[in-house]
Order: C-alpha cells, then structure tokens, then sequence
C-alpha cells in the first residue's frame, strides 16, 4: 500500500483567490492549489532556493521541485492562452509557527521525545551523526545523533542524543519524532535517504569534519557535501557496506578501497 502523501505546510492564504483575462475570456480555467500557491510565493516572490522552500513547506526538495514546475504550468497556460486563474484547495496545513525563514508567526513547539529535552520558540533544528566531535561516517550506525537548534540563523542551543541501539530504517522514524528539519551525515544507504525524503527531512551527505564546524558552514551556505553519496558497495565476501562502520580501513563508503 502506498504511503499517504506528506501534509504541505503553508504560511497563510492568499489575499485574493481568483483572476481572470481582461477582454474576451477563452472559457477555460486552471486551479492553482493552495501549496502550488505557498510554492510559488516562497521561490518566485520569497526567492527561497528549493531547498529552503522544503523546510518551510515540510516536505522533500523533489517534491517541491513537483509542485512548482505544475504550479508554473497552469500560470502559464493562463497567461497565454487566457483562462481564469482560481486559488482553492490542495493538500495543506496552515503553519502552526514551526516554519524556518520568511513565516511571520511566532514559532511555538513543544518536543519531549526519547528523553530529547522540551524546546520553545524553535526555528529548526538540525541532526549531525556524531562521535567525539566528528562527523559519523556511516548513517546506519550512528550511536549519537547532535542536535542544534537555530533561530535566526543562528545556533541557540545544542545537544548530543543517543540512538539507544538503533539503526538504519529505525533512525529516520527517530529523527521524526525528534522533529529534525536537517540531517548532516557522512555515507547513507538507498534505503535511508529514501526515508528521510518521505519524511521530509534535508538531507546533506558525504560530508566529514567536526560537527560544529559543518553546520556553521550550513548556515553560512558554504557547507561541503555530496549529493550524490551512498554507501551501498558490495564487497567479495557478499556484505554491503551497510554491515561495517564506514570508518573501518577495508573500504570507504563510496565503496572505494583505501
């Protein structure tokens, strides 16, 4: 059974819901939803990066990309061929004030999850794969995950958590509930960037370092990652190398042996 598509959040509704060609109408309309609408506003009129349209929105970049490519095909077929534009509907949530960036509610959320302490007035929060001051390079066997949370921009707090032995599919339902907006991490498998995609959590991979320093780096828009990282490499005896830490000297977690 296919999982029910994530909920868009937008900031609020539009101020006008309809428009129309002024002369002869062709008699044609196209209906802009709501989150096409929140779309449109956050990248074209906001100029968010589609990435930073995907944490206001909660939802995946892809999935942004989606809806603004629709979005600006009905704007489009409006324009040209001169039909009624109407602004209803579409699958939506009205910001509870939880959104990074440009939302203009106060930002009020209350988290107590896996012994995470409680936190107000959060803005984001971003997850690191963690061990003693590094970045983890392996996703699937993190034992700590830190946590930063950020308003403004700016780093307010932090904290290190322990995954209580938990792994691969398991981490992205922790991030979840932890309520993470961005994960930083070293090497990831298929698997686990495809739930974190539905999930609707950020994914920045293949990045290494100290923690701290890689999301400054974030903030300031200068981090260094790889889009493209996975950690799926058979090796000879038929273990992948989401079996080994991507520490261990028998490979990388590209999969290259060094």
């Amino acid at each position: 059974m296919a999982r029910p598509s994530r909920c868009r959040r937008i900031c609020m509704e539009p101020a006008f819901d309809s428009f129309a060609p002024d002369g002869i109408p062709s008699g044609g309309k196209n209906v802009l939803t709501l989150d096409e609408y929140e779309a449109i506003r956050l990248i074209d009129l906001e100029k968010n990066t589609h990435e930073q349209c995907a944490v206001q929105m909660d939802i995946s970049r892809s999935t942004v990309t989606e809806i603004y490519e629709n979005a600006r095909y009905k704007l489009a077929d409006s324009i040209v061929h001169g039909k009624a534009l109407l602004i209803s509907g579409g699958h939506y949530r009205l910001c509870d004030g939880t959104a990074f960036g440009s939302c203009r509610r106060k930002c009020v959320r209350a988290v107590n999850t896996q012994g995470i302490r409680r936190k107000e007035e959060m803005q984001m929060r971003i997850a690191v794969t963690y061990q003693a001051g590094m970045i983890f390079q392996h996703f699937g066997h993190t034992e700590q995950f830190k946590l930063y949370d950020v308003e403004n921009g700016k780093i307010v707090s932090s904290q290190v958590v322990n995954t209580n032995g938990q792994g691969h599919g398991a981490l992205s339902e922790f991030l979840t509930k932890a309520n993470v907006n961005v994960l930083i991490c070293g090497g990831i498998g298929g698997g686990a960037r495809t739930a974190l995609t539905e999930a609707g959590i950020q994914l920045f991979g293949g990045a290494s370092g100290q923690a701290d320093e890689a999301v400054r780096a974030y903030l300031s828009g200068g981090l260094n990652y790889d889009p493209n990282v996975h950690c799926d490499h058979h090796h000879g005896h038929g273990h992948s190398c989401g079996e080994h830490a991507c520490h261990e000297e028998k490979h990388g977690c590209d999969g290259n042996h060094v």
